[in-house]
């Protein structure tokens, strides 16, 4: 990881200054690093240890932040990572153009690897995103979106850039089919089950823990899992105030909400979901070679569970 960030660096500078004082800014906020962790993992348990691992392991890293700078700006966001959004310090126009920067930079990096298979699974990846944040925007303020939908939306949005670091692994490891394909089902589900958690700690979470506001999500209309399990399991008083406040956007009652979501057990419904996930991302790794690397993918899939923020 401390080869990636040394990529990182050396790849977002820019003549501009302001392109570069506000990616350094959203890079330097941390974060966990999760998907090109996956891809240096996948790549360790698979044998690849050449220096195309690094320079992608970065790619996934900026598109991701990419998407952030993005979702900040649509989702109105003031806070994360514990300290104010990119669009809160710099405005939004110039989050939304640096996030572009981030976007073709990620591209110019990834065209240096030399393989039109690792473009076609990062361009397929990025498009797959956008449709997913295009119809998370369809889905505001709907409180009729049942699982399936709110699965579809998270397996694009969130999942996907799991799922192809997971397979840029294998394929700079030269793997079977089958191999791939197993390193792709595990990004998939594991980042399935990353949100499904993220869900469940905005009703079950410390703000101070998690670096954002709580009750972000219902403030954007978002019909997140534990809210349709609340509506599904709850009175029909209960299910009017949780169908209510998606429609208007609004926290008013952020408070009963998080104790309707509680009591009606919404949030072991959810968990359950992501305890599936997970369960089948330890499967599909256990389709790996046996060492040190696959062991720490089946144990990263394992404390997602215990994920506090």
């Amino acid at each position: 990881m401390h080869e990636v960030d040394q990529v990182i660096g050396r790849r977002l500078t820019s003549s501009v200054p302001l392109v570069a004082q506000i990616s350094q800014y959203i890079i330097a906020a941390g974060g966990k690093r999760l998907r090109p962790a996956l891809l240096l993992m996948v790549c360790g348990a698979l044998g690849y240890r050449g220096a195309h691992r690094f320079s992608l392991a970065a790619v996934v890293e900026l598109i991701h932040t990419a998407t952030l700078l993005h979702d900040d700006v649509v989702d109105a966001s003031t806070l994360r990572r514990g300290r104010p959004t990119a669009n809160e310090t710099f405005g939004n126009p110039a989050s939304v153009l640096v996030g572009d920067f981030l976007h073709t930079r990620s591209f110019q990096m990834m065209v240096e690897a030399g393989s039109m298979r690792i473009m076609e699974i990062l361009s397929e990846a990025t498009n797959v995103i956008a449709e997913g944040e295009v119809l998370q925007l369809m889905n505001m303020h709907d409180a009729s979106l049942d699982e399936a939908g709110y699965l579809r939306v998270i397996r694009s949005k969130t999942a996907k850039l799991f799922e192809a670091s997971a397979r840029l692994g294998a394929v700079l490891a030269d793997s079977t089919p089958e191999i791939e394909e197993a390193c792709a089902t595990y990004g998939q589900a594991l980042g399935t089950a990353f949100q499904i958690i993220d869900d469940v700690l905005d009703y079950d979470g410390d703000a101070s823990e998690m670096g954002k506001n709580l009750g972000d999500d219902l403030r954007e209309g978002k019909s997140t899992l534990p809210l349709i399990a609340a509506m599904e399991r709850g009175t029909p008083s209960q299910a009017l105030i949780v169908r209510q406040a998606i429609e208007q956007g609004s926290t008013e009652q952020l408070s009963e909400i998080i104790l309707i979501v509680r009591a009606t057990g919404a949030l072991d419904v959810t968990r359950a979901a992501a305890f599936a996930e997970a369960h089948r991302a330890m499967a599909a790794a256990e389709r790996l070679p046996a060492n040190a690397h696959s062991k720490a993918l089946l144990e990263l899939a394992a404390q997602l569970l215990a994920r506090r923020n």
